[in-house]
């Protein structure tokens, strides 16, 4: 039987299966890491590079994940299963499915705060004179209230998970998506019309090349992934839904397009109000919690855009964590034949218990530390610097050594569409891809121990 030939849920439009693929692209890491790592990057130059490693890194292996997955039709284990049996590459796709499990389970967390601040700012906690430091603390570092918080999410996902890929991923998305670009654009037209609003702009475009850092690159790529949703089995399970007649790059190009675009807006949306107000644009993960409260708090009617800001976060939020649960449950579905109310709702509460320990790692659970990171940093930290760019490292490895780059780039290729890949895009697959992920990775483990060691290492 030809692996097309499964009956399987398909995506009912092109629009409908790029407006997915671009929710679980566009999620907390453009509104709540894209901006913090930018400041504390040294802004313009750190866009500079991420730029370049979203083209050059994260778009080849969005290509390559949706082809994998339109192939085969099938989950991330069962698609490295078909084209490779009788083989250990079916461990790949196991990888992916762990990284979305992990991610989620503290992506839901964080997801959990922003749904919380959207109750602070319209009960009235964005007032001059707020302690948002200690706001923000009070908020993580109670034991119960970031649970409830973190199972309201959950059970978001659960629901629109639990519907279907068309009733309940594509009918969300087509509602959730426009309402997150409209947000975001008059979030970015208040900011930027911020008395004092052209410092945070020239921060934000006007480069200095003295503040890059080997930080700033391992950043840069690290955050290409986790934005693009790659290496996590997302982009291969969403494209297990897509057609013959759909062109993946064209596709994918699109996708990779709107993820770029709203994370550049993000920082249009924040840089410049944080700079119109005298605040620290390097202030990290504290950034959206913390000192934009503040900035609201400074602004006139703060506490409504304060309130759309936490929304928009929370649809975002959401829309990516759609896409990795259903990485887990398209497996259950497809190898353990569950059915898809079940498999969402018992994955799910797994999911929702493992990111327990994260909640808490700022109360009750606060001394256990990992290399000096919290659970919640631990999560992200093995998450980011070991699982995806792994991931990522070794499909490409299968699809440039073991499917092959012709065979990847014909399936690619398939349906009517203006942008094709070609010689440069194996080039990239084989060569220069594996190549810039196995250092990245490697300097990123390497950075971290060296800062928990002191070891003295060079280049840090």
């Amino acid at each position: 039987m030809d692996l097309n030939e499964q009956n399987r849920e398909q995506w009912v439009s092109r629009v409908g299966f790029i407006l997915a693929a671009a929710g679980s692209a566009i999620g907390l890491g453009n509104i709540w890491r894209f901006p913090y790592i930018t400041g504390t990057g040294g802004g313009a130059v750190f866009l500079i590079v991420y730029l370049l490693a979203i083209f050059f890194i994260g778009y080849p292996i969005m290509v390559t994940e949706m082809t994998i997955g339109r192939k085969t039709q099938r989950n991330p284990i069962g698609a490295f299963k078909a084209l490779a049996p009788n083989s250990p590459w079916w461990l790949v796709g196991a990888l992916g499915v762990l990284s979305g499990f992990v991610i989620l389970s503290y992506y839901s967390v964080v997801g959990g705060w922003s749904l919380a601040y959207i109750f602070k700012a319209i009960g009235g906690s964005f007032v001059t004179g707020t302690a948002f430091d200690e706001l923000f603390i009070g908020q993580i570092s109670a034991t119960w209230g970031p649970i409830i918080w973190h199972f309201v999410f959950m059970a978001i996902t659960i629901g629109i998970i639990s519907a279907g890929v068309v009733k309940g991923i594509q009918k969300s998305v087509q509602i959730l998506m426009p309402i997150l670009f409209i947000l975001l654009f008059v979030l970015v037209v208040r900011s930027l019309t911020l008395p004092g609003a052209s410092k945070g702009v020239a921060f934000y475009l006007r480069p200095d090349f003295s503040l890059l850092t080997w930080r700033s690159v391992l950043n840069a790529v690290a955050q290409s992934f986790f934005t693009l949703s790659l290496g996590m089995g997302a982009m291969l399970t969403y494209g297990s839904y897509l057609s013959q007649k759909e062109n993946i790059p064209d596709s994918a190009l699109s996708v990779v397009g709107l993820d770029t675009l709203v994370a550049v807006l993000a920082g249009f949306a924040i840089f410049p109000a944080v700079f119109a107000f005298g605040f620290d644009p390097g202030a990290g993960a504290g950034l959206t919690f913390i000192t934009l409260p503040a900035v609201f708090a400074e602004m006139p009617l703060g506490a409504f855009f304060g309130f759309l800001f936490f929304l928009l976060l929370s649809i975002a939020a959401v829309t990516s964590a759609i896409s990795l649960l259903e990485v887990v449950v398209a497996y259950a579905v497809d190898e353990l034949k569950m059915t898809r109310v079940s498999a969402s709702i018992i994955i799910g509460l797994i999911v929702f218990v493992v990111g327990i320990p994260s909640s808490l790692g700022y109360s009750v659970l606060s001394d256990i530390t990992f290399l000096g990171m919290d659970l919640l940093d631990t999560y992200d930290w093995i998450s980011n610097c070991v699982f995806l760019p792994l991931g990522g490292l070794l499909t490409c490895i299968f699809a440039g050594y073991v499917w092959g780059s012709r065979n990847t780039a014909e399936e690619a290729n398939k349906g009517e569409g203006s942008f094709k890949v070609g010689d440069f895009y194996s080039i990239l697959l084989k060569v220069i891809v594996p190549i810039a992920i196995f250092i990245v990775m490697i300097f990123g483990i390497l950075e971290t121990l060296n800062a928990h060691f002191e070891w003295g290492l060079p280049f840090f």
